[in-house]
């Protein structure tokens, strides 16, 4: 089989390729997830033939990632290295920031809310009212916008308000529901714990499971898991509809991340690289990530 010859699912256990299943997954993405999940906490370097073998039981090309890892060198987010004909590609000081301020959101209590309004000044300002809606914000209107947590870094044009909750009634609940459209953030959540939550039925105490098997398992929890969590608004309770799913979903996160994490990170340690060796199979950074899940 060639190197862009791959097949969905590959040499995965009938449970872990059934997550797979009208699943769409972007390499660039996906790669970040890698990064996010196991090379972030050992250190952030990692031999991109690591992420050819990964990315391929997902159905991701040697191609497709040699262009996905060029993009996001470009993009500033990883810088190549080489040792001898084997090329690494570390996470630069600014991406690591990044990630490790995702997995406080992955990994730990719920975010504390912190209301902020932003106004766009001068002229073009969707461009930046996009972005800021990529983070979670609301618009209110087309200069006007509203999030629960500190802005992410934007122009001089730019004004930021900090801002309390005086009321908390019935109101909040609908101007939440319209300002962030919820219904999208619940049917995203119900997909992801529908999808997750039959794995975790089939997969139980993960005996029958791999360690490849469990890593790609989680990866696929992890990513699926992020694209939901960095673009919810992280409201208050008193803001969201009763028997909000963010709330099953972030359970079932939490323990299948547990349950599949010993066979991960023992494949992490027998088959990850970087330029010094193998990587660590556990970390403070990563055994920190797994008390955090347990305490919540």
């Amino acid at each position: 089989m060639s190197a862009d010859n791959v097949k969905l699912g590959d040499d995965l256990n009938e449970a872990v390729t059934a997550l797979l299943v009208d699943l769409p997954i972007k390499a660039a993405s996906f790669i970040v997830t890698i990064y996010g999940d196991v090379i972030e906490p050992r250190g952030g370097v990692v031999w991109i033939g690591n992420l050819i073998e990964t990315c391929k039981s997902v159905g991701i090309t040697e191609t497709l990632v040699r262009t996905a890892v060029s993009r996001l060198v470009a993009a500033g987010q990883l810088a190549g290295e080489r040792e001898g004909r084997r090329s690494f590609y570390r996470l630069t000081d600014a991406a690591q920031t990044e990630f490790a301020e995702a997995a406080s959101l992955f990994y730990g209590p719920q975010p504390a809310v912190r209301w902020q309004f932003v106004l766009i000044n001068g002229p073009a300002p969707e461009e930046i009212m996009q972005g800021l809606e990529r983070e979670g914000f609301a618009r209110l209107n087309p200069r006007l916008a509203m999030g629960t947590h500190p802005a992410p870094p934007l122009p001089g044009r730019v004004v930021v308000f900090d801002a309390q909750l005086a009321t908390e009634n019935g109101a909040l609940r609908e101007f939440a529901e319209e300002a962030w459209n919820l219904p999208r953030f619940a049917e995203a959540y119900g997909e992801f714990t529908a999808r997750f939550g039959a794995f975790s039925q089939k997969a139980g105490d993960c005996a029958a499971l791999s360690a490849f098997d469990c890593l790609i398992a989680r990866l696929l929890l992890v990513h699926q898991y992020r694209l939901i969590m960095l673009r919810e608004p992280h409201l208050p309770k008193s803001a969201l509809p009763d028997n909000w799913p963010g709330e099953e979903a972030r359970r079932l996160f939490a323990d299948l991340y547990l349950r599949l994490s010993k066979k991960a990170d023992g494949y992490v340690g027998r088959r990850f690289v970087n330029e010094a060796g193998k990587l660590q199979e556990t970390t403070p950074a990563s055994q920190h990530r797994l008390e955090r899940l347990r305490s919540r």
